[in-house]
């Protein structure tokens, strides 16, 4: 027959067990400890990480700033170039096509009572005619259209010139998408670039459309 369990029996039993879950219980905080640990550690990684990261992208939008910033300066100084090439030939080419050029002015701003603004690139005068410029290192169809808004609006601006006639011309370094055959279609003269001079690129015959 088997031994009878006895008190002493079940009590060490109880030691026993409360021993082993002693142990274990210490072996899993051990466990915890070490993956809060590793946690710590991820997430230190992790944010040098982003602090780097997020330093790269400051530097990067620096950089870009800066460098848009120069594209647009040198945009604006080649516009300017472009222009200071033109202007000091349009007395000539305007003489050739019988439009005497008393005054040549560049970058004239004109502003309208009711707020509205416009820029003239070029404007060439005389005593009854007016000769309107715009000038682009790039022309394109898209520039025609716009500029000739603001040639019909010119006299609202300046009704000075509201008994002359106001003519208009587009010259570019560079013309693309037909330009200059659709400025011509439009009544403008066209001014381009021809070796180290510019020229009037119109026909002889051309008759410029009037404003």
């Amino acid at each position: 027959m088997p031994e009878a369990t006895t008190f002493a029996d079940l009590w060490d039993y109880l030691l026993e067990t409360k021993r082993l879950f002693r142990e274990q219980s210490a072996e899993t905080d051990r466990k915890f400890q070490e993956t809060d640990r590793k946690f710590q550690e991820t997430d230190r990684r992790l944010r040098e990480s982003l602090e780097k990261t997020w330093a790269q992208l400051q530097e990067t939008d620096r950089v870009v700033k800066d460098v848009s910033r120069q594209i647009g300066n040198l945009g604006g100084k080649w516009g300017q170039f472009v222009e200071n090439m033109i202007a000091p030939a349009c007395e000539t080419l305007f003489a050739q096509r019988g439009i005497p050029v008393h005054e040549v002015h560049q970058r004239v701003k004109l502003k309208h009572d009711d707020g509205r603004h416009m820029e003239i690139d070029i404007m060439v005068v005389n005593n009854n005619a007016v000769v309107l410029v715009e000038v682009k290192s790039t022309l394109t169809v898209a520039d025609v259209r716009q500029f000739k808004k603001t040639i019909a609006s010119f006299k609202e601006f300046r009704p000075l010139y509201k008994d002359f006639r106001v003519m208009g011309a587009v010259a570019g370094i560079v013309i693309e998408e037909q330009a200059d055959d659709y400025a011509r279609n439009q009544g403008l003269f066209v001014i381009a670039q021809s070796g180290d001079n510019v020229v009037l690129a119109n026909e002889d015959t051309f008759k410029p459309q009037v404003w």
